[in-house]
């Protein structure tokens, strides 16, 4: 079992950026973020591999995030700038993801573990 600790949250003017940091217990070969706003489903925002080669990006941080991982210290980390009002949420960070393809395109992870969540607010 994977036990996950976020940090790194807040409250944001828009434009900002933040850094998310989440230390695992141990060993997971895939882990990424996804987050929840008020009202809203949960979706997968970025995922990495365990060496780092393979990163996804979903559409909602794509071009302004980056997903990064320090094996050594099993911590993985998302930065996100340009910030927007839309970006608060809830974000969680999860652990032993696989893709879920549909004719050949990723439509989603699915994770065994997640953590409690950080929350980000982002005001205009």
């Amino acid at each position: 079992q994977v036990q996950l600790v976020e940090s790194g949250g807040g409250s944001v003017q828009a434009g900002g950026s933040l850094r998310l940091s989440c230390a695992a217990s141990g060993y997971s070969y895939r882990m990424g973020w996804f987050r929840q706003a008020p009202g809203k489903e949960r979706e997968g925002v970025a995922f990495i591999s365990f060496s780092s080669d393979v990163t996804s990006y979903f559409d909602s941080v794509k071009g302004r995030s980056t997903i990064s991982r320090d094996n050594a210290k099993n911590t993985m980390y998302l930065h996100i700038d340009s910030l927007k009002p839309e970006d608060t949420a809830m974000y969680y960070c999860a652990a032993d993801c696989m893709g879920v393809y549909i004719n050949g395109g990723l439509q989603r992870y699915e994770c065994q573990y997640s953590g409690q969540g950080t929350q980000v607010t982002v005001s205009s």
